[in-house]
């Protein structure tokens, strides 16, 4: 289905709807540089006169189409419980119902800057009563990565080389599971790509917003960096595993060190040079 029908039977729904007061598309499909292709989400807040008995139906989430599946869970926004319902239709259309209540809406034109989840974007759909229309405009600069501090940049360093411990522990007793874990939780996810952002931001004057969980990371690096993190995914072989891990470090070092030049800091090269000493050990161990 097309975003246009998608958006046009949303609010036609929620005109029908005395308890809906608003809707606000936000994210992708909100941002004038959104990436959109035909699997994208549509998240969709709803503010609602009575969101906790919203919250408790699931009647109404029928009313778009039959859901295939759904996940629920709770938020907080300016100190008001909110909720959240996603659901993936038997048709593929997968819709991301955030329940606000009525509050919020002059809550937020009070508050001196928009919160994340509307500055990085937002379109207002459906505003019955025009207090969405007070709202500050966005100004798509949430989520995007703050140059760090010298003492961040190191903080950060060590944490990968920390981390690398633990990976080089658990090759060694032949853990696979929390080997993964640490991989791609506390590396992959976070100091690895933390510094990927960073190198990616300097050459864009830090005004990029990163994709989650480094989506949209192949057409953001350099061709050579990405074979390069493309050559640490390897399957559950011991020696696999250790090779990668050496291409891993190499990696890092390589793009923390170009980081650390263009902003004037000081890679911490002591503390590599001993924790590799410290994982060559390790595989050498009988």
């Amino acid at each position: 289905m097309q975003e246009a029908q998608v958006l046009e039977r949303l609010v036609a729904w929620g005109e029908a709807q005395p308890t809906v007061l608003a809707m606000i598309l936000t994210s992708s499909r909100a941002r004038p540089d959104g990436a959109v292709d035909i699997l994208s989400d549509y998240d969709l807040i709803l503010v609602v006169t009575e969101p906790e008995r919203f919250a408790e139906s699931r009647a109404w989430e029928s009313d778009f189409g039959e859901p295939m599946v759904r996940w629920g869970d709770q938020g907080e926004v300016c100190g008001l419980t909110t909720y959240f319902r996603g659901l993936v239709y038997e048709d593929g259309t997968k819709i991301d119902y955030t329940i606000w209540p009525e509050a919020l809406l002059d809550r937020i034109a009070e508050e001196p800057v928009l919160p994340d989840m509307l500055d990085v974007g937002y379109r207002v759909l459906l505003d019955k009563d025009g207090r969405a229309s007070r709202w500050k405009p966005p100004t798509y600069k949430a989520h995007i990565p703050a140059r760090p501090t010298e003492t961040e940049y190191r903080d950060l360093v060590e944490e990968l080389w920390w981390s690398m411990t633990y990976i080089a522990k658990s090759l060694w007793r032949d853990e696979l599971v929390f080997n993964r874990a640490i991989l791609e939780q506390d590396i992959r996810a976070g100091t690895l790509r933390q510094m990927l952002d960073w190198r990616i931001e300097i050459d864009h004057d830090w005004s990029l917003k990163p994709g989650w969980y480094g989506r949209g990371l192949k057409q953001l690096v350099p061709a050579e960096t990405w074979s390069e993190l493309e050559s640490t995914y390897v399957g559950p072989d011991s020696e696999e595993n250790w090779d990668a891990l050496f291409r891993l470090t190499a990696l890092f070092r390589r793009v923390a060190r170009e980081v650390g030049e263009l902003l004037g800091y000081e890679y911490p090269q002591k503390v590599d040079d001993q924790v590799t000493a410290y994982l060559e050990s390790v595989r050498k161990l009988p």
